[in-house]
């Protein structure tokens, strides 16, 4: 029989690409529907009944684990579960336990072939209590979730494209009232994120607050000055602009 998935993430050009992957790597495997959410994503799995689901962690409505957790409760067989996502602490100890695997954000060709080996084994000798395995597993994830992880990638608009940008190569994020500007040496991007939410998700020794709608690379730091009015501005590396930094983080720049 021929073997069907599901793909859910809330990015449609994220879909696309993950799809033409798919492709290359497992060309018999038929795509029967994609979900916006992961709410969706479970709809679409007690209707169409895949061998495999490939699931954003991130996702409103409900998240990938969220997700999961609700597909492997269905009454029908339980499909095989990858996650998608730009995390790279996610799913180790999970992944591990042979049950549920994972792919880095942008899904590479030899990365995602591994994990299509694995679940073509999966399929040709189903084990027994999957569906226990899965629910064990899903709660060492979602455990995991409450522990620090921090972003690897930001997926952004660039014109009319989505591109991943690797953080470490983001020089600043400044906020405005509906998007984040993301600079890097080579290219500004736009994101809908907010400043609040990149602080809990980026790695603090990392990236630094200035300003309730700047953070910045501190290894891109080229220096610190002060303007005629006292403020103090930080320099970019390879960068004209100066960011100003507030009163509440200047001890940040203390001895510099």
């Amino acid at each position: 029989m021929t073997p069907r998935a599901v793909i859910a993430d809330d990015e449609a050009l994220m879909r696309e690409q993950l799809r033409a992957r798919l492709a290359e790597v497992w060309p018999e495997l038929e795509i029967v529907a994609e979900a916006r959410n992961g709410a969706e994503a479970v709809e679409l799995v007690a209707a169409k009944h895949p061998d495999v689901v490939f699931l954003d962690i991130r996702m409103p409505a409900k998240s990938g684990i969220e997700a999961a957790r609700e597909i492997a409760a269905l009454p029908a067989r339980v499909p095989e579960i990858v996650f998608v996502t730009a995390y790279d602490q996610y799913a180790i100890d999970a992944f591990e336990q042979g049950v549920i695997d994972y792919v880095l954000k942008p899904a590479e060709r030899e990365r995602l072939a591994l994990t299509v080996e694995r679940i073509r084994k999966r399929l040709a000798a189903p084990m027994d209590n999957a569906q226990g395995a899965l629910q064990q597993a899903l709660e060492r994830l979602a455990g995991k979730l409450e522990a620090p992880s921090h972003l690897r990638w930001i997926q952004a608009s660039v014109g009319q494209q989505i591109q991943m940008i690797p953080v470490e190569e983001v020089l600043f994020f400044i906020s405005d009232e509906k998007y984040t500007r993301v600079q890097t040496a080579q290219q500004e991007a736009l994101i809908r994120t907010p400043i609040r939410e990149l602080i809990a998700a980026l790695d603090p020794a990392q990236f630094w607050q200035i300003h309730r709608s700047t953070l910045i690379n501190a290894r891109a730091i080229a220096g610190i000055s002060r303007d005629e009015r006292g403020r103090q501005l930080v320099s970019i590396k390879g960068r004209p602009e100066k960011l100003e930094v507030s009163r509440g983080y200047a001890h940040l720049f203390k001895g510099m």
